[in-house]
């Protein structure tokens, strides 16, 4: 059976990779019940070390140098960081301690 090519990710490219660390059950016994139910998973960003396709599994190089194997699973990947929903409460609480420290609308 032949790979199929339309979708090949060149060598040198930004690519993430994730593996998994530890399955369930290997977990350290302090880690909470719901924890240890899941696995430890590790996802890393790198340069790809040959011509892949997603779903493959991969060699990269980081950044700083460090070689890592794992499933290829994006590819020029965006950095995607969220602190959360909208807390109103934390709102109302930073409005009080600027008044408290501030004197009002300061």
């Amino acid at each position: 059976m032949e790979r199929e090519v339309n979708n090949m990710i060149p060598k040198g490219k930004w690519v993430q990779i994730q593996r998994t660390i530890l399955n369930p059950g290997e977990r350290a016994p302090q880690v909470p019940e719901d924890t240890q139910k899941v696995p430890l998973i590790m996802w890393v960003k790198g340069f790809l070390e040959e011509d892949a396709n997603l779903g493959d599994i991969v060699k990269i190089k980081t950044r700083t140098g460090r070689a890592e194997t794992g499933t290829l699973i994006a590819v020029d990947p965006a950095f995607d960081l969220n602190y959360g929903n909208f807390i109103p409460e934390l709102l109302k609480i930073n409005i009080q301690v600027r008044e408290e420290l501030f004197g009002g609308d300061k």
